[in-house]
C-alpha cells in the first residue's frame, strides 16, 4: 500500500510537471519568444551589410516638400523613364498598387502608362484582398489577370488546401494593358506585431502568385515556373530553395534582415525620388544631373513611398526587429536580397524544439539528482548559459531556434525538481519520525528534533516523578506459554497503558522486559507531575482489571501489576557515548521508585508511593501507611504508602 502511494505521488508529480511545462511553453511562445527572436535578429543576424547592387528610390519628405501630395502620375513616369532611358538597370520593382485612374489629370496618367509600357524590366505591385468582389465584373477581371500574369506553378500533392484570398485589387484598364509582370506586395503582419515573415507566395481563389521580390527574381533569371513543397519554394532551372511553410493564405518565409546604413532607417542604399526627377529634367535640358544615372547600371532598383510628413497615409513603414518604423520598400528590397544570395533564415522545427526541451529537462533532473545543491546550481547556470550561447551561434549562422523557452522550462524543472526532492525528503523524515516514535517517546523525539543541531552528552537536574510498573508472576507465566503467546499478551498490555501514560503528561522512558518506566515532569514541563503520575497509575490499574476480564474470557492467564512511584530530584538528559545516546533519568530518585515497586510483592499490594510523592498528593488519595520500611541501599528506614483509592 505504501509503495502504491509512493508511485501515485510520483505519477501525480510527473503529470503536474508536464501540465506546467505545456503552460510555460505556450505562454513563452506567445509572449516572450517573439521578443527574444527580435533581440537575436537585431544583435546577431543583422550584422552584415546588404548588397550594394540593390537600391531604393523613395518618395520621402524631401520629395513631398517639392510637390505636395498627391503627386501627378507623370512624376512616377519620370522616375521610371530616368532608370529605363539613361541607366542599364537589371530590374525595377514598383512597390505600389494603382487602383484608380486620375480623372482630373488624364495626361499625367498617360505619361505614366507610356513609361510602364516602354520599360521591359519593370515588375509592378498588386494586392490580394480578403473580401469578395462587389459584382461579377471582378470575377471576369480575375480571369483576365490570371491569364496574363499567372506564372506556371507545380504543387506537391501533399500540400494542404488553401483558404486563400478572395479577390484582387483592380488595376485601371489602361494600366492593366501596359503592365507586363506583377508581384504581390502583401505582407504577413498583424496589427502591432513585428514583421519577421513575408508572403513569398499567396493564394487567390485557388491560384498562386509570387511576391514582388520573387517575381523579380524569376524575371531576372528568365524562369517562369514556381515549385511549391510543404517546406520550401523552388524556382525551376535555378538554384533557389526558399525555406517556407504553408499557411491558409499562402507560403511564408522568414526575413533575414541586414545592418542599418548609418542610422538612415534603410538597410539598402536610398535615393530621394525628387533627386531622380530633377536629374532626369537636367539631362533633358543638357545639364549635369545631380545623380549620375550610371550609378544604377547593373543595379536592382525598388521604387516606393515613405514620407512621414504626408498627411494622407503616404508613410509605408512597419515595425521590424531592427526599427519601429521600417520602410516597406526596404523590406521588399531585403526579400529580393535574400533570394538572390540564397541568404535565408531557417527555423528549427517542432521535432528539434521538442528534443531540445526534453533534453534540457532530462539534464536538469540528472544534475539535481546526482549533484550537491551548490554544484548543481552552478552546473544548471552553465547549462542555461551554454544553451543561450548555442542559440547565438545558431542565429548567427542562419538558423532561428527557440531561445528562451528551453531556459524557462529548465528553470521550471529546477524549481519542480527541488520541490519534489524537498517533499520526498520531508515525507521520508516523517516516516523516520513515525518509525522512531515507536521506539522513542514522541515527546523525546520532539525534543531531539528541536535541538537537532545541539545534540550532545549531558543534561540537567530536575524535580521529577518516576513510575515503575511490573507484571506479577511473569516468570512462571512465561514458562507455561510459548514466546509468541507471551509476546502477544505483553504487546496488548503495553498498547493499552501507553495512551494512559501519555494522557497524564507522562513519557515512557523504556520497557524493561515486562516492566515499564515512565517519567513525569520532564521532558514535558508539568508542575503537577506527582498528582498526574498517581492518577496515571490508578487508571493503569483499572485498565488491567478490564484486561483481566477479557483475557479470562479468551482463556488466557490472569495478569496483575505492581506500581511504585517516587518524586525527587534526578539527572535528566543524554547518557551514553558520542556515537550512541539515550535520553533518560538517573539518580537515587529512580532507584528508589524501582525498589518501592518491588515491595508490592512483599506486602501483597498493587500500588505503593514514597513519602515524598505522598506529600504532593495527600489531598487526593486515601492511603494505608507502611511505616519503618528498610529499603535496600538506604541506611535509614522510611515510610511508604499503599494507595487505596482516589478522592
Amino acid at each position: 500500500m505504501k509503495k502504491l502511494k509512493s508511485k501515485l505521488f510520483f505519477i501525480q508529480a510527473v503529470l503536474l510537471h508536464i501540465i506546467l511545462t505545456v503552460v510555460v511553453i505556450i505562454v513563452s511562445w506567445q509572449l516572450i519568444e517573439p521578443n527574444a527572436y527580435n533581440f537575436m535578429i537585431k544583435n546577431f543576424v543583422a550584422t552584415k551589410n546588404s548588397s550594394d547592387d540593390i537600391a531604393v528610390v523613395v518618395i520621402d519628405d524631401k520629395s513631398i516638400a517639392y510637390h505636395r501630395w498627391p503627386w501627378p502620375r507623370e512624376y512616377y513616369g519620370k522616375i521610371i523613364n530616368y532608370l529605363n532611358e539613361y541607366s542599364k538597370t537589371k530590374i525595377i520593382g514598383y512597390d505600389a498598387v494603382m487602383t484608380t485612374p486620375d480623372t482630373s489629370n488624364p495626361q499625367s496618367d498617360e505619361y505614366f502608362y507610356n513609361a510602364v509600357k516602354n520599360t521591359k524590366n519593370l515588375v509592378v505591385g498588386f494586392m490580394a484582398l480578403p473580401q469578395n468582389y462587389e459584382n461579377e465584373s471582378g470575377t471576369a477581371y480575375e480571369q483576365k489577370f490570371l491569364s496574363k500574369f499567372h506564372p506556371n506553378v507545380y504543387t506537391d500533392p501533399s500540400l494542404l488546401p488553401f483558404t486563400g484570398y478572395s479577390s484582387l485589387s483592380l488595376y485601371p484598364k489602361e494600366y492593366f494593358k501596359v503592365a507586363k509582370t506583377v508581384g504581390s506586395v502583401n505582407v504577413s503582419q498583424s496589427d502591432n506585431t513585428i514583421l519577421s515573415e513575408l508572403y513569398q507566395v499567396i493564394a487567390v481563389n485557388g491560384n498562386y502568385y509570387p511576391s514582388l521580390g520573387l517575381r523579380m527574381y524569376m524575371k531576372m533569371y528568365n524562369a517562369d515556373t514556381m515549385e511549391l513543397y510543404p517546406d520550401r519554394i523552388s524556382v525551376k532551372n535555378t538554384n533557389l530553395n526558399v525555406p517556407a511553410y504553408q499557411t491558409p493564405l499562402g507560403f511564408q518565409s522568414k526575413i533575414k534582415y541586414y545592418k542599418e546604413r548609418q542610422n538612415s532607417q534603410y538597410t539598402h542604399k536610398k535615393y530621394s525620388a525628387i533627386d531622380l526627377i530633377e536629374s532626369y529634367e537636367a539631362i533633358k535640358q543638357g545639364k549635369k544631373p545631380e545623380i549620375d544615372p550610371k550609378e544604377f547600371d547593373g543595379k536592382i532598383v525598388f521604387i516606393g513611398a515613405n514620407a512621414k510628413a504626408a498627411a494622407l497615409g503616404l508613410e509605408d513603414a512597419l515595425p521590424s526587429p531592427l526599427m519601429s518604423r521600417h520602410p516597406g520598400v526596404d523590406i521588399q528590397a531585403t526579400n529580393l536580397d535574400n533570394l538572390i544570395h540564397n541568404d535565408f533564415l531557417k527555423t528549427s522545427g517542432f521535432l528539434q524544439d521538442f528534443v531540445t526541451i526534453i533534453g534540457m529537462v532530462i539534464l536538469t533532473l540528472l544534475i539535481i539528482g546526482k549533484c550537491p545543491f551548490f554544484i548543481s546550481i552552478a552546473l544548471l547556470l552553465i547549462l542555461s548559459g551554454g544553451y543561450f550561447g548555442a542559440s547565438v551561434y545558431e542565429f548567427s549562422h542562419g538558423v532561428a531556434v527557440t531561445v528562451i523557452t528551453p531556459i524557462l522550462v529548465q528553470l521550471l524543472t529546477t524549481l519542480f525538481g527541488y520541490s519534489y526532492r524537498f517533499l520526498q525528503e520531508w515525507r521520508n523524515k516523517e516516516k523516520i519520525k513515525r518509525a522512531m516514535g515507536i521506539y522513542l517517546s514522541p515527546d523525546i523525539m520532539k525534543k531531539v528534533v528541536q535541538n537537532i543541531d545541539d545534540i550532545k552528552l549531558g543534561g540537567k537536574r530536575a524535580n521529577v516523578t518516576v513510575l515503575f510498573a511490573d507484571i506479577r508472576g511473569f516468570t512462571s507465566m512465561s514458562e507455561k506459554m510459548t514466546a509468541e503467546e507471551v509476546s502477544k499478551i505483553l504487546n496488548e498490555y503495553f498498547t493499552e497503558i501507553e495512551p494512559i501514560i501519555t494522557k497524564h503528561n507522562g513519557v515512557i522512558n523504556k520497557f524493561i522486559g515486562d516492566a515499564v518506566m515512565a517519567i513525569f515532569g520532564e521532558p514535558i514541563q508539568d508542575i503537577n507531575h506527582p498528582v498526574n503520575a498517581v492518577r496515571c497509575a490508578y487508571d493503569m490499574l483499572k485498565k488491567v482489571d478490564e484486561l483481566q476480564d477479557k483475557w479470562l474470557f479468551e482463556g488466557k492467564p490472569k495478569i496483575e501489576i505492581g506500581i511504585g512511584i517516587n518524586t525527587g530530584e534526578a539527572f535528566v538528559g543524554n547518557i551514553g557515548s558520542e556515537k550512541r545516546l539515550e535520553y533518560t533519568v538517573i539518580g537515587d530518585t529512580v532507584n528508589l521508585a524501582s525498589r518501592i515497586e518491588s515491595y508490592n510483592k512483599v506486602y501483597k499490594t498493587n500500588f505503593l508511593i514514597s513519602s515524598s510523592t505522598y506529600s504532593y498528593v495527600s489531598s487526593i488519595v486515601d492511603v494505608l501507611k507502611i511505616s519503618e520500611v528498610q529499603i535496600r541501599g538506604k541506611a535509614k528506614k522510611m515510610d511508604i504508602y499503599e494507595v487505596l483509592r482516589l478522592n
